[in-house]
């Protein structure tokens, strides 16, 4: 089994965006140490994560699922056109001024191109409209549905992108539908190695994109405030990415009062992702990923 561990070198932070502060790491190779002697037990915790999923019934499992890498909404062809439609969606603050359909098809297909498709439950169109809407604040601004149909669109997923059912909402003022995914994500099968409770530090928060071209990946890690801003190291197999998040430490003396916040950290690979798993050193499990009001199962009817 070849392993190529990869090491960030230069950290730089940009604006702020909702909270969280954009970060960048590049450069693969260097072994620059972080704090204490936390590389060579992170390291050695991502070998073992990595040949434990290398190969076992999970990893075939995750290669032959739908676990979408994307966001599960899309807005329309060239998005929300003024700040208040865009306090609006942010806000999940939309209403309904239309019908919308009945119960429509149980099942749908996810298509992948060369790589077969799968049949996966769908959500109808009012639960898929409660998961965008969410627990709306109410007033104004606000977007207004109009009606929807069911379509279809491309998301990135665990084995590249797909077509996936979607509902298209459709909203007052713009040619083109708002996308909502309808099909149901396979069940994240059970990691073949416990999660490590002796390590310091804490696990990544969360798997924000893949680029496009597979050749890095942006993650959510915690930056401690008086650090100086976190790391991620990238071990990577022929069937695995494990991600360990570590912080350089901070020179100055005394109590800490600043708050601890999450960064976006911007990691390159040696090589594209593909359907290789990206999972997380410290839980072994893969990384989660959060997609804007996304669906994990079907909302219950209330």
């Amino acid at each position: 089994m070849r392993i190529r561990a990869s090491r960030s070198v230069s950290l730089f932070t940009g604006a702020t965006v909702s909270a969280v502060v954009l970060a960048t790491v590049s450069g693969c190779g260097s072994q620059r140490a972080a704090a204490g002697g936390d590389t060579d037990v992170l390291t050695d915790r991502a070998r073992q994560v990595a040949a434990a999923w290398d190969g076992s019934a999970a990893a075939a499992a995750w290669q032959a699922g739908y676990y979408p890498l994307g966001e599960a909404v899309q807005l329309p062809r060239g998005g929300l056109r003024s700040q208040a439609d865009k306090q609006a969606y942010e806000n999940q603050n939309f209403v309904l001024r239309g019908e919308l359909p009945g119960a429509g098809p149980k099942d749908g297909q996810v298509t992948w191109a060369g790589d077969g498709s799968l049949t996966r439950p769908l959500v109808g169109a009012d639960e898929a409209y409660r998961a965008l809407v969410g627990t709306r604040i109410g007033g104004e601004p606000r977007l207004t549905v109009t009606g929807a149909e069911l379509g279809e669109m491309t998301m990135a997923t665990s084995r590249g992108p797909a077509t996936v059912p979607a509902w298209l909402f459709t909203l007052d003022g713009y040619a083109t539908p708002l996308k909502q995914a309808a099909a149901v994500p396979s069940k994240t099968p059970p990691a073949p190695i416990k999660a490590a409770r002796d390590i310091p530090g804490y696990p990544l928060n969360r798997l924000v994109e893949i680029a496009a071209d597979g050749r890095s990946v942006v993650v959510v890690a915690l930056d401690g405030g008086c650090d100086e801003g976190p790391e991620v190291d990238v071990l990577e197999t022929r069937g695995t990415v494990v991600l360990s998040a570590t912080v350089k430490d901070h020179k100055s003396s005394g109590t800490c009062t600043k708050q601890a916040r999450m960064q976006q950290v911007t990691v390159e690979l040696a090589r594209p992702v593909g359907g290789r798993v990206l999972l997380d050193a410290r839980t072994g499990q893969p990384i989660p990923h959060k997609g804007t009001r996304g669906i994990s199962s079907p909302p219950k009817r209330s």
